[in-house]
Parts: C-alpha cells; sequence; structure tokens
C-alpha cells in the first residue's frame, strides 16, 4: 500500500543500481540521484535555461554535492536546490573567489523509502521556483525529445 501524500518512483535496488531515474510526476519530469548513499530529487531541467541534469556530472563543491547543468555549468546543491556561484567581496583586502549561494533556484521533492520502495512528497506550488518554469515547458517532451534524433531521424 503506497502512503499517503507519496508517488511511487522506483524500486530502492533499481535506483541504486543506475544512480539516476528521470520519473514523471504528472506530466514533469524530475531527477533522481542516489549519490554517497543518499536519494535526492529536483526537477530535471536546469532553472537557468532549462538544460537536462539528467546528463550532468555530480561534483563535491565546499562540502555539497552538486550537480552540474551539461550546458551551462551552473552549479545547484542536491540537498537544497541552491544555485552556486564562486564571487569575491570586492571590499576585502585581497579578495579571494569563495561558494556563495544564489538562494534557492531548483525545486526539490521530498524522499521516502519504505519497504524497498522510493517515493517522492507531492510538490508545494504555493512556494515557486526558478526551475518551476522549464519544468512545465518541458513537460511535453522529457528529456529525450529535446536535441537527440528520433528513431525516424536515425535511419534517414
Amino acid at each position: 500500500m503506497q502512503p499517503d501524500g507519496l508517488i511511487f518512483i522506483g524500486k530502492e535496488d533499481d535506483i541504486k543500481k543506475s544512480q539516476r531515474i528521470t520519473p514523471k510526476i504528472d506530466g514533469r519530469e524530475i531527477v533522481v540521484f542516489y549519490h554517497e548513499g543518499k536519494f535526492h530529487a529536483l526537477d530535471s531541467r536546469c532553472y537557468h535555461e532549462g538544460g537536462p541534469l539528467c546528463f550532468g556530472e555530480i561534483e563535491d563543491i565546499d562540502g555539497q554535492a552538486c550537480i552540474v547543468c551539461p550546458w551551462h555549468k551552473f552549479k545547484i546543491t542536491l540537498e537544497t536546490g541552491e544555485g552556486l556561484y564562486k564571487g569575491i567581496n570586492p571590499q576585502e583586502p585581497s579578495p579571494t573567489p569563495k561558494w556563495q549561494s544564489k538562494g534557492v533556484k531548483q525545486r526539490i521533492y521530498k524522499i521516502t523509502i519504505d519497504s524497498g520502495n522510493v517515493y517522492v512528497s507531492s510538490p508545494d506550488f504555493s512556494v515557486s521556483f526558478d526551475s518551476d518554469y522549464y519544468a512545465e515547458k518541458y513537460k511535453q517532451g522529457g528529456e529525450l525529445a529535446i536535441g537527440k534524433p528520433s528513431r525516424s531521424e536515425d535511419t534517414e
């Protein structure tokens, strides 16, 4: 039986093996990562210009696991959805670039594991995030529909 308010997205062992999946919730594509013993779920399209985060690399930035968008190298924390950038404080005597937060830009989803099944909580749309725009824009196609030839184009 599925817990109330949760959406089944896959079997725990399957996601651990594949390291990432891109399920849909009401037509909205999310990406779920299994990284260093933890599950993370967020909108699959980058908040910046809609790059497919499912094809990005995960890097450790300042002690935080971040997905790096394959299009423009924007860095997003898996834990909080914050956009990170390297900046300086010009008022420091010898300014040194440091990682700083742009604030939460990417919608993240709470993960629940129950009896070997992985669930995400339904999103709370009363709060909006920059990634919502691209999540809605790409609702119809999904990550494989954009930027990859269809089967018929392959054979022509």
